[in-house]
């Protein structure tokens, strides 16, 4: 009786979660449309309320510096680090990065990446040979030396006035 019947619920389970999966994301009416465009506008509003008074912050010298005026220029392809044990690759580390630059100059970025690129390997390279990549690789400590390491060069090929940071976007070990 039982092996009769499991077939049936399982059918209303499933036409159950399909109407409620439908149910749950289907369009957004067009009625619905002006209330999400207000709220928008609100969101909005609020943002650039946030922008005027965070603005600029004031250092210990009296300088002011400009904030919220940075950009993101994710670089273009993934960075993959062998890591070498003896003579043989023992694991690949594959990292994505990205370059916090001031507004307006992500554009320079892409025109020095293969600099960039090229400069960021050997900095990948060194601390894969250091055992950066070995153990808890992702603990705080190691990616911010890492992540210090690469402002440094980022700072050096793009200057002090363009780069401001280097982001670890994505970073996975893959073992063999």
């Amino acid at each position: 009786m039982i092996k009769k019947l499991l077939p049936l619920v399982l059918l209303f389970v499933g036409i159950g979660a399909g109407v409620g999966a439908g149910i749950f994301l289907r369009p957004v009416a067009v009625g619905d449309l002006a209330a999400v465009d207000a709220a928008n506008d609100d969101a909005s509003k609020a943002e650039e309320d946030y922008q005027e008074t965070t603005d600029h912050t004031e250092h210990a010298d009296g300088e002011h510096e400009k904030v919220g005026t940075t950009e993101f220029a994710k670089l273009s392809n993934q960075f993959v680090v062998p890591i070498v044990k003896g003579d043989r690759v023992i694991a690949l580390v594959v990292l994505a990065l990205s370059i916090e630059v001031m507004a307006g100059k992500t554009e320079t970025v892409f025109l020095r990446e293969p600099k960039l690129r090229d400069s960021f390997l050997q900095i990948l390279f060194d601390h894969a040979n250091i055992g950066g990549f070995e153990g808890n690789f992702t603990d705080a400590q190691v990616l911010g030396r890492l992540r210090a390491a690469l402002k440094e060069v980022a700072e050096r090929d793009l200057g002090k006035d363009i780069a401001r940071d280097v982001l670890i976007v994505e970073i996975a070990r893959q073992d063999y």
